[in-house]
Order: C-alpha cells, then sequence, then structure tokens
C-alpha cells in the first residue's frame, strides 16, 4: 500500500496532543551542586569546624591570621579539585550521548519520505525501518517484516521476528511483552528486512523511556571509602580533643605546681593573681586549639581528590572513563562483580572459527582447505545469503550470515555464478535455497546440520570431486565436540536441479559440501584478566540471556569454572530459591543462564545485605536497574545511554580487561591514602606525644607556634602531592578485597604509625634533655640552637619517614622512577627547611646551625630508616 503519513497539520495536533519523542533529560548536577555535594566528606566537616575555632582565636589575636587562610585554602583546594575532576568527565560522557540526539528517522510525511531527528517524531508517526535501524518508539508493524535484536531491553541474544498487525489490532497497540509478534519497541535495533511502524508510545512512556525514568531516584548508599573515612575522621577527632585537653591540662598543670615548685603558698598566691592565671588558660586553650588543627589532617581530601584527578586521567586512557570519582576507589573494594558475556567477556560478534569436511576433519581457516573445495565453500557462502556482498564485505543480513561470509572474506573472489531464484531462511524449514547458474548449474542449500546431513548421500573431497557418504558419524562426532564448545553449526550442500515451486527441499541427492562453525569467541584477553581479577580476591559471577550448556562452555573457557563445586544455574532454577538459600550458595556461584534483568537486581540486593562490595555490568536498559543498585556500576561503551547515566564507570573499550583495570586503580588509591595516613598520624602523635610531656617536665614546649604551622604544612598540602602520584603497581591485585565494614588502619599501619611515633618521641625526648646531645650545639641561655637543631630534626624525620611509608618493601626507593612529584615535593621541604633555618631569625625562632649540629641533627633523624626496616622484616608486608 501507498502510505502517505501524517499532515503538517496532522503533526502539530499529535504535538499538542501527545507531545514529542523526546526523553526528559536525566537531572545532572552542576558544578556548584557537585562542589556542595562534595563538602558532606566527614573531613571536610572536621575541617570546617577547626577553621571556625580557628577564626575567632585569629579575631582575639591569639593565632596567627594565615594560619586559618591555610586551612580555608586546603578545604577549598580538596573540594574544588575532586568537583572539577567530576564535572569535566560528566562533559566528557555528555559528549557520549551526543549522538543519541543526533539520531535521525525516515519518516512518511504528506506522502513524503523524509528524514527527521528522533525528538521529533510524534504520535501516530509511520517510521520506515530498514537493516542496522535503531527503532526510535514503540509502535505496531503495519508492512513489511523485519528481524530485530531486543537484547538492549529484555538481555535475550535471540533475535525476533516481527510481522504486520491487522488493522485496527488494539491488543498490539497496548501490549508490553516484547515476544508480540506485531509490536516494536524503542531501542531495539533492525537486523534484518524492512518495515513500516506505526508509532503507539513516545518518549518517557516507551519501555525504554520508563526505565530511564525511574534512575532519576537518588538511593545511593555510602561507598566503602567514605565509610572507612568516617570512622576514621571520628577517631582523629576524638585524639585530637583528648590530646588538646590532655595538653591544655599538662600546660597548667606546669604552671600551676611545677613552676610553683610544688609549694602550696606559691600556688596559692599565683591563684590569687588572677590577670596571671587568665593568661595562661588562654594559653592553654590556645596550645589545645593549635594541637587540635594539627591533629586534624586537612590534606586528606586534597590528597584524595589529586591521587583520584590524577588517576581519572590515566584511566581514560586505558579506555576506562570514570565519571564519579567514588567510582574509581569502590572498584578498588570490590567483592564480587557480576559481569555480563556478549561484548565483555566475549568479542560480542559472531565469527567463523571452524570449518568441517564430509570425513569430519575440523579446519580453523579457509586457506587450509583444498582449491577444489574452497570453490564449492566460497560458492556456498557468497550466493546463498541474504547479505549484499560488496567485495571482500557482507553489508546487512544477520550476524550469522555475516560471520559465515567472514570465513572466506579476504581470500575468495567473485565467481561466475547467476542467481536465478532464493529461498530464505526461516526458523520454521531451518535453511535457505539458492538456485545458481554458471561455472555450476546447482542448487545451493545451507541450514541446520540435523536438517540437511540425513538427506546428503556423496561429499566434496579437498580437490572437489565427488565421494559417497556412507558413515555420517565422524561429521555428527565433530559437531557434537564444536557444540561441547558453544559453537553453533550450520551446514553447506548442493544439489543438482531447481528450486520447487513450494521450496521444499529434496528427499535425498544432496553432496555435502561441508559445515561452518560460528559462536562469539571469549577475548583472549579477557581469560587472563579474569585470571588476575581471581587473583585479587573477587568473585567473578558471569550472567548471561544464554542457553545453560552455552554459558558453561564460555565459563570453562574463559576460567570461570575451574572447581567442581561451582555452580552454574538457570533462571529458573535461580526463581525457586529463597533469598536465604541464595545466599548461602552465593559465593559458589559462577553463571547465571537465561537470566532476566529482576535476576540481576536481586542479586546485587543480597550480595549487599551480606555486606560484599558489589560490581556490574551491563549495556542495556533493562541492566540499568542493576547498574544504579550495585556499589559501582561499569556501562559499556557501545551501550545504551541509559545504562551510561546510571553506572559510574562506562567501559569504552566493552572490554573484560578495563574493568580489571579500574580495579587496580581503586586499589591504588586506597594504598596511596594509606601511605599518606601513615605518614600523617605518625607525625601527629609524635607532636601530641612531646607537647604534651614537656609541660610535665619542666619545659617550654619545644616548637613554637609558627613552627607548628610549617609542620602542619609539611604533613598536609606537601604531603598530598608527594602520596598523590604514587603508580598503580600489579601486585596490589594480589592483595585481599576489604570489606565494607573494615577499618582503614590495619594492623600494620598501626605498627607503622606506632613504632614511628614512639620512635620520634623518644629521639626528642634525648634530643631535648641529654647532655650528649647537648654537647653537639653551641650553649647559649635560651637554647636557641639547641631548639633550632630539634626543630630541623623533627621536620628531616618527618622526611625520611616519607621513604619509610611510601612502600612496605624494605627497597624504599621501590618504584620512585613512577612518583618523580615525590621526589620533587620532599627536595622542596628540605630545601625550604635549610632556608628557614638559616633566615627564619626570631619568627621562626632560627638561628642556623654549623655543620657539626647537622651532622648529629641528620644522624639521629635517620635513625628512624633502620628502626622501620627492622619493623617491616618483623611484622610482614602491609
Amino acid at each position: 500500500m501507498k502510505i502517505q503519513g501524517l499532515s503538517e497539520e496532522a503533526v502539530r495536533a499529535a504535538r499538542e496532543q501527545y507531545g514529542t519523542n523526546a526523553l526528559t533529560e536525566q537531572t545532572s548536577e552542576g558544578f556548584w551542586e557537585k562542589l556542595k555535594g562534595n563538602f558532606n566528606d566527614p573531613i571536610i566537616k572536621i575541617l570546617c569546624v577547626a577553621l571556625g575555632i580557628n577564626v575567632i582565636f585569629a579575631f582575639m589575636g591569639q593565632v596567627a591570621w594565615y594560619e586559618s587562610v591555610g586551612i580555608a585554602l586546603a578545604v577549598i583546594l580538596a573540594t574544588s579539585v575532586a568537583t572539577y575532576s567530576e564535572y569535566q568527565n560528566e562533559n566528557a560522557f555528555q559528549k557520549l550521548q551526543e549522538e543519541a540526539s543526533l539520531i535521525k528517522c525516515k519518516v512518511y510525511r504528506s506522502g513524503v519520505l523524509t528524514e527527521i531527528p528522533i525528538d521529533e517524531i510524534v504520535m501516530g508517526d509511520y517510521v520506515l525501518l530498514q537493516t542496522g535501524d535503531k527503532i526510535p518508539a514503540d509502535g505496531v508493524i503495519c508492512e513489511g517484516t523485519i528481524q530485530v535484536d531486543q537484547s538492549v531491553l529484555n538481555g535475550e541474544a535471540k533475535e525476533a521476528t516481527k510481522t504486520p498487525a491487522t488493522e485496527g489490532d488494539t491488543e498490539a497497540e497496548q501490549s508490553a511483552d516484547f515476544l508480540h509478534p506485531h509490536k516494536a519497541f524503542r531501542g531495539s535495533v533492525v537486523c534484518d528486512g524492512n518495515a513500516v511502524v506505526r508509532t503507539t508510545t513516545l518518549g518517557d512512556k516507551t519501555f525504554y523511556g520508563q526505565i530511564a525514568g525511574e534512575l532519576q531516584g537518588d538511593d545511593d548508599r555510602d561507598t566503602p571509602l567514605k565509610l572507612k573515612l568516617s570512622t576514621l575522621a571520628g577517631q582523629i577527632s576524638n585524639f585530637g580533643y583528648i590530646g588538646g585537653v590532655a595538653i591544655a591540662i599538662a600546660f597548667m598543670f606546669q604552671r600551676l605546681v611545677i613552676h610553683n615548685g610544688f609549694e602550696m603558698a606559691r600556688i596559692m598566691a599565683y591563684c590569687s593573681n588572677w590577670l596571671v592565671v587568665v593568661n595562661d588558660l588562654v594559653e592553654a586553650v590556645m596550645l589545645a586549639v593549635i594541637i587540635i588543627v594539627v591533629a586534624v589532617p586537612e590534606g586528606l581530601p586534597l590528597m584524595i581528590a589529586i591521587v583520584s584527578a590524577q588517576n581519572m586521567g590515566k584511566m581514560l586512557k586505558d579506555n576506562v572513563l570514570v565519571r564519579k570519582i567514588s567510582g574509581i576507589e569502590t572498584a578498588g573494594s570490590l567483592n564480587i562483580l557480576f559481569s555480563d558475556k556478549t561484548g565483555t567477556i566475549t568479542k560480542g560478534q559472531l565469527e567463523a572459527v571452524a570449518f568441517i569436511d564430509g570425513t569430519g576433519r575440523e579446519y580453523t581457516a579457509y586457506t587450509d582447505l583444498g582449491a577444489g573445495l574452497q570453490n564449492l565453500v566460497n560458492l556456498s557462502v557468497r550466493y546463498n545469503t541474504s547479505a549484499v556482498i560488496n567485495d571482500a564485505q557482507a553489508v546487512g543480513g544477520n550476524a550469522t550470515e555475516r560471520a559465515i561470509f567472514g570465513f572466506v572474506a579476504g581470500a575468495s573472489a567473485e565467481m561466475d555464478a547467476t542467481v536465478r531464484q532464493t529461498v530464505p531462511f526461516n526458523s520454521k524449514n531451518k535453511y535457505s535455497l539458492t538456485e545458481v547458474t554458471g561455472t555450476y548449474d546447482v542448487t545451493l542449500a545451507k541450514g541446520a546440520p540435523e536438517k540437511l546431513l540425513a538427506l546428503c548421500d556423496a561429499y566434496y573431497d579437498e580437490s572437489g570431486r565427488k565421494k559417497p557418504l556412507t558413515d555420517t558419524a565422524p561429521i555428527t562426532a565433530t559437531i557434537d565436540r564444536l557444540a561441547a564448545r558453544a559453537i553453533r553449526v550450520l551446514a553447506l550442500a548442493v544439489y543438482e536441479g531447481a528450486i520447487p515451486a513450494d521450496g521444499t527441499l529434496p528427499t535425498g541427492g544432496l553432496v555435502f559440501v561441508g559445515a561452518v562453525g560460528i559462536r562469539d569467541e571469549v577475548r583472549p584477553e579477557s581469560v587472563e584478566a579474569i585470571a588476575r581479577v581471581h587473583s585479587a580476591g573477587v568473585q567473578v559471577v558471569m550472567i548471561t540471556g544464554d542457553r545453560q550448556d552455552t554459558a558453561t562452555a564460555i565459563a570453562r573457557e574463559a576460567k570461570l569454572l575451574e572447581r567442581p563445586d561451582d555452580v552454574v544455574m538457570t533462571s529458573d532454577e535461580l526463581a525457586t530459591l529463597s533469598d536465604e538459600e541464595v545466599k548461602a550458595l552465593l559465593p559458589r556461584l559462577r553463571v547465571v543462564a537465561r537470566a532476566l534483568p529482576t535476576d540481576k537486581s536481586r542479586l546485587v540486593r543480597l550480595a549487599q545485605e551480606m555486606n560484599l562490595v558489589v560490581g556490574m555490568t551491563g549495556d542495556g536498559v533493562n541492566d540499568s536497574p542493576a547498574l544504579r543498585r550495585a556499589d559501582v556500576g561499569f556501562a559499556m561503551g557501545g551501550g545504551t545511554e541509559v545504562a551510561k547515566e546510571a553506572s559510574e564507570i562506562v567501559i569504552l573499550d566493552d572490554n573484560f580487561k578495563s574493568i580489571g583495570r579500574a580495579i587496580l586503580y581503586g586499589r591504588t588509591i586506597y594504598n596511596s591514602i594509606r601511605k599518606f595516613i601513615i605518614f600523617q598520624l605518625t607525625i601527629n602523635v609524635a607532636a601530641v606525644l612531646i607537647s604534651f610531656a614537656s609541660p610535665l617536665l619542666g619545659m617550654e614546649n619545644p616548637l613554637s607556634i609558627t613552627q607548628f604551622l610549617w609542620i602542619n604544612l609539611v604533613m598536609d598540602t606537601l604531603a598530598a602531592l608527594a602520596f598523590g602520584g604514587e603508580p598503580a603497581l600489579r601486585r596490589y591485585m594480589d592483595e585481599k578485597p576489604k570489606r565494607r565494614d573494615e577499618n582503614i588502619i590495619s594492623r600494620y599501619m598501626v605498627s607503622s604509625i606506632g613504632v614511628g611515633s614512639l620512635w620520634c618521641f623518644g629521639t626528642s625526648l634525648f634530643f631535648l634533655m641529654s647532655g650528649t646531645a647537648h654537647s653537639y650545639f653551641r650553649p647559649d641561655a635560651d637554647n636557641l640552637y639547641l631548639l633550632t637543631g630539634y626543630f630541623a630534626f623533627f621536620i628531616f624525620m618527618a622526611v625520611f619517614n616519607a621513604f619509610n611509608a611510601r612502600t612496605d618493601e624494605k627497597n624504599l626507593f621501590d618504584n620512585i622512577s613512577e612518583n618523580k612529584g615525590f621526589l620533587r615535593v620532599m627536595g622542596l621541604i628540605v630545601v625550604v627547611q635549610v632556608l628557614m633555618i638559616y633566615f627564619g631569625g626570631v619568627i621562626l625562632r632560627c638561628y642556623g646551625l654549623t655543620l657539626t649540629e647537622w651532622g648529629f641533627v641528620l644522624a639521629l633523624a635517620f635513625t628512624i630508616v633502620p628502626v622501620d626496616l627492622v619493623r617491616k622484616a618483623i611484622v610482614g608486608k602491609g
């Protein structure tokens, strides 16, 4: 029939009544919303409290104004770097989606076929669908027949046939059944044929649009790192507050009791002079506030932002686009990963991988065949197909047709053959026929082996000579062996004579040419990548719409199934189990076949209830709810926009290997954070201990307020820059995944912080109180040179300990060349410290040192290196 389509007036009326086909834009955070969200970080909140206290004391003249400025800068830098990185990657993600809005559709309007943007389609439009087109809206087929791939919606790899509905078929219009023979759904892809669809559902109301709308809600649970840092923030805060109060009490005890020689009369006289008491109280509170500020790791958020931003750039080069910074560190904590098969573990495209001749012998390449047999295979493949063959390329047809042609492509050429008539393949007959004339006057048959092989009484040998086929058992045995490897086989045969009018096969007399084995091959790199992920302690579960035997064969080849107790289940079997039964089974689960979208969401929920950190891969609209629910969703770059929107990370090359890289980068960030914490808390604890002990031992605090400010800068901002560039080391993949509720401070870290801080505290007391230490410094009434030396000693011990903290290896220069920024920052600290010692003067309480004094300072500071090496030898690696 001649399709007129809607008139311009009808289009306007439909647009006013039903709207357009545009999907409601996903609400994405702008820069300022992201910035505001980053202020919810627990460490940032503590910093803001410390900043408020600091500002009050700055107005009272009790602390230097630039201390407040320093904390404010730390907050601004940490939040803005993280925000900018996320915002830039969000923009990159938006660019990935741009082509979706540029899709053009062929629509009949006023009797003319025209191309319009997908968003401008209206209700009742007649859209022409051809091979390769994406269906733009839900609708009813009114003309033609097409094969469609609906896997993005239902996860089912099998192509569905869509045929015209009878006029006035309201049941077809309202159906939400993907298997309905007359209903087409938005997002599906036309694999073969031509048809016209009349749109019945648009935009957000399509099945595709409904899932996109469901993903608008924000029900994200806290990331593992956020939980760990919240705990750490509380612990550091308590340590700072307790330390600050204890130091203030110790300071007042010194002024009240020790300075008055423990004599009650002098103590009472001191208390009666309230001006002196108030002044000392203010000084004690000020000292407590400084200690609290020093204890708060304002550099930690900055370090996380820096290391995340740096790794996001590296990951993009490895085809991993990070949409949310939290996705990287969460990937490093994965316990279990639910992965798609097609395109992730496998290549995502059918390929011809084997050929079987009439003797049952298997070949892997067309060029291995004899010249005579090559001609017959070339004829059978090149001319008995629904695809259009252009030289060495097949266009159109379905994936199977293109895969079979791939066996001869590039190594064969066109032949003297003219096609007279054809019978296309259909699922009922399970064969296709093509009658050709030319060099060979035969009818070519292609189809299911069980259909054709039984009709063959001869076969062609390598030279192309016909020989009697008396025993098909060798052929059948090879086919069965291939089937065990998930290889589907199509047989090729010829017979003399024309195609009958009813398109049926003769009852015998066929000559067997051979059989081509096709399948979606496992990516070679996926096998290695899965092994690496397994060694990282991450359980991988393959979820696929394939049949159980096919899924099992692929899983075995990918090395997912290796132990006798590994479990393979179908969706139906899974549905019969209670949640508790699934949880008991989950640690041994490796494959779920014939899976439904609901299976994915259920498995993610149950794994999270078991306190596991869960990853999910996907590319279809049907995968989106599970991607959103998972702790980290990996969307495939070739997948739907809805899936990408629901995920934290987009795998641009659809490769499982890239998922492994994402896990490695996540672990790199986690390990870098731990290194930074070791470095900082060692100095924190040592500074608090010496500040607490000094007044009790009758000494003034050996570090001045301005010196504390420099120490704070070294611990935070500069250390963040130094540890932010740590490289991704393969050995991180050999570590066990961290539990979601696991404390970020490990036993190894406790030993490192404990030994380092106590050694620093002990050597500090030796430095300040030992006559031996004093003998190395020039004597003066106020011990100015000794205290100058102590300031240098404290900083240099921190520098030496930075080398201890950055690796758990005994070689302190392990992989140092991959983090040259660390050496630059440590070099900067050393240079600035030396300049301070000679030019600090009264402000920094620094008066220069002689070579002898420097020798003692550096030698004593360096002792933390061998001490930590002994600790590493006893404790082992972290």
